[in-house]
């Protein structure tokens, strides 16, 4: 046998594995022979591949199904519990983390708020955020199968921050600090498209183009095109943050003038040139404020209503989708902003855009970010070989000596 026969035949055994743990996962209860019709294996190869997988507890047996004739059939489980994923979203004020089992159900959220913004004091806090959720993490065979962390700023392929503006964070490589301290797997992926890849894989939107639009300190967009996440040739899509849309607006951190996040982000919600010096959650105290009838706060609401939806034409415009959700922190306003942002992209958008077209807000609210980095993490672990599954549970065994 050649050497890539041999690679052929590793590579064929290893698909048709991770098509049957996909068929269950997605399927489950089911049986080894409806597993076998359903993706057209024969019974031997989807026997043997099955107990490979209930030897790695990535699946379980449950009690008996129906019977079409003769013995009734052991039904076969995905093992949501096998492992957990780590998912952060690190904002310009706050990190929130989660823990979710490998089917992005959460099982534990931490989050802290902070003003200060230099680079050791973040790393600590999130090295805090990350220490907790490791440490309340109960007994499993993978135990932490990875760490995903989404940043507001342009990330390379290899994990690397180039420029994070609202942080003030450039050429931070993330990927390498956090995984030489944890020795987890750890993806750092722009905050905007996590939060678009939360969307798509937990909402109950079945659209294949969407736009994600996360509206907290900043603005980001995440691009789901045809079924799939855009990230641009070198992965820096979606940066319409930073779109021009007063040609001689206020000065933006990036160094620009007029940028769509001056005006339709929490930046708008107080006069000063720097809000990083406000010490409260300005946000919460506007809408506290706006229940109360404070018509300035109402006022400023509606302002970045107004102006998310032209921002938000734009994007329509180019692209064309179906669906636009508007998440992170300012949905928690939605009621305030959700007229004025519609009645400006009814005004403004091509008539022919607005067919079949929906703008909602999330169903997520704050956490599709956080969801999108567990997702990525677990999905990498699940479709990973398995020599990387076994160093899951020999560094699961190191932890627990």
């Amino acid at each position: 046998m050649t050497k890539n026969s041999g690679w052929n035949q590793n590579t064929i055994k290893h698909g048709n594995k991770s098509l049957i743990l996909e068929t269950i996962l997605n399927y489950g209860p089911i049986s080894r022979a409806e597993i076998a019709n359903k993706i057209r294996l024969n019974k031997g190869t989807v026997s043997s591949q099955v107990a490979e997988l209930l030897h790695e507890e990535l699946i379980y047996e449950k009690g008996p199904g129906k019977s079409n004739g003769g013995r009734r059939p052991l039904m076969l489980l995905f093992n949501q519990k096998a492992g957990y994923s780590i998912g952060i979203d690190i904002g310009v004020n706050y990190i929130l983390g989660i823990r979710t089992d490998l089917q992005g159900t959460i099982c534990e959220e931490v989050s802290v708020r902070f003003q200060n913004l230099s680079l050791d004091h973040m790393m600590n806090t999130l090295y805090e955020v990350i220490d907790n959720l490791i440490a309340s993490s109960p007994y499993s065979k993978y135990h932490i199968v990875g760490i995903g962390i989404g940043v507001p700023g342009a990330v390379n392929k290899e994990g690397k921050i180039l420029l994070a503006p609202n942080l003030g964070w450039q050429n931070v490589h993330l990927k390498q600090l956090v995984e030489e301290k944890y020795n987890f797997p750890v993806l750092i992926e722009n905050e905007a498209n996590a939060g678009a890849y939360g969307e798509k894989t937990f909402s109950h939107n079945q659209e294949k183009d969407i736009i994600y639009v996360s509206a907290g300190v900043g603005i980001g967009v995440g691009l789901i095109l045809n079924g799939e996440l855009y990230r641009g040739a070198n992965g820096f899509s979606g940066e319409f943050g930073h779109m021009t849309i007063e040609g001689n607006g206020k000065n933006c951190r990036c160094g620009n003038k007029g940028c769509w996040e001056v005006y339709a982000s929490e930046q708008a919600l107080v006069p000063s040139s720097d809000f990083l010096q406000n010490n409260t959650d300005t946000l919460k105290d506007m809408i506290t404020k706006a229940r109360a009838g404070n018509k300035e706060a109402i006022q400023t609401f509606h302002s970045i209503g107004h102006y998310l939806g032209i921002g938000i034409t734009n994007i329509i415009n180019s692209f064309n989708p179906t669906r636009v959700i508007i998440g992170n922190r300012l949905t928690e306003a939605k009621e305030w902003i959700e007229q004025p942002l519609l009645q400006s992209t009814a005004n403004r958008a091509l008539w022919f855009q607005r067919n079949n077209l929906e703008v909602s807000f999330s169903e997520l609210n704050t956490y599709s970010t956080a969801l999108g980095m567990t997702a990525f993490s677990y999905e990498s672990f699940l479709k990973g070989n398995q020599d990387y599954q076994k160093l899951m549970v020999n560094e699961t065994n190191n932890l627990l000596r």
